[in-house]
């Protein structure tokens, strides 16, 4: 069942009530910006005091620093002027449940939804599958704060990423919704 009617009736009530939003300035007013996870139990605006406008908030799973995301923030920066970036991840996350080989091996098999059961994913399709999923790094997470503290080193080290930026490095508690420092993250992420 799709949620399509769902989504166009709340958008009419958002509208109906959308006010001055629409005059809200291109660049974040509060002038940072957010890596975090796809999950959808994160509310960045919640779990950080957002409202619309504040800040720029880039989504992927896992809050991984891939290409794209990199990409992301560097137009925060050059063309909107965010001067402060947040890595967010979070605990429990289903980056952590997979590795690229199980990926790999699941889209090889087909292309349906996998289910998750105690032994980890299995594939419950019939064909066909592709192997083109062997092409793409799935940037799964065998440690948590590790992973914030490669992310966090990554984006820093970017050619592209002067190094006045600031680089904050947290995990979300899903089970109380605080956001727990990564010290080694934030220390790789020190403006120099």
């Amino acid at each position: 069942m799709s949620v399509l009617n769902e989504v166009l009736e709340s958008n009419e009530a958002y509208a109906a009530d959308f006010g001055s939003k629409g005059e809200l300035a291109l660049p974040p007013a509060r002038g940072f910006a957010i890596l975090t996870c796809m999950d959808a139990r994160l509310d960045p605006a919640q779990y950080a005091g957002l409202r619309e406008g504040d800040a720029h908030v880039i989504r992927n799973a896992g809050g991984r620093a891939s290409d794209d995301a990199i990409r992301s923030l560097v137009i925060s920066y050059k063309l909107l002027g965010t001067k402060e970036w947040f890595v967010i991840h979070h605990t429990d996350c289903g980056m952590e449940f997979f590795t690229d080989d199980v990926m790999r091996g699941l889209l090889a098999q087909s292309l349906e939804t996998a289910q998750l059961g105690a032994d980890g994913f299995t594939d419950v399709g019939t064909g066909p599958g592709s192997a083109e999923a062997a092409y793409i790094d799935w940037l799964t997470i065998s440690d948590q704060s590790q992973a914030v503290v490669d992310d966090v080193a990554r984006i820093k080290a970017h050619p592209l990423v002067p190094a006045r930026i600031p680089v904050y490095g947290y995990v979300y508690d899903v089970r109380t919704g605080r956001l727990v420092e990564v010290p080694a993250a934030t220390e790789a992420g020190r403006a120099a």
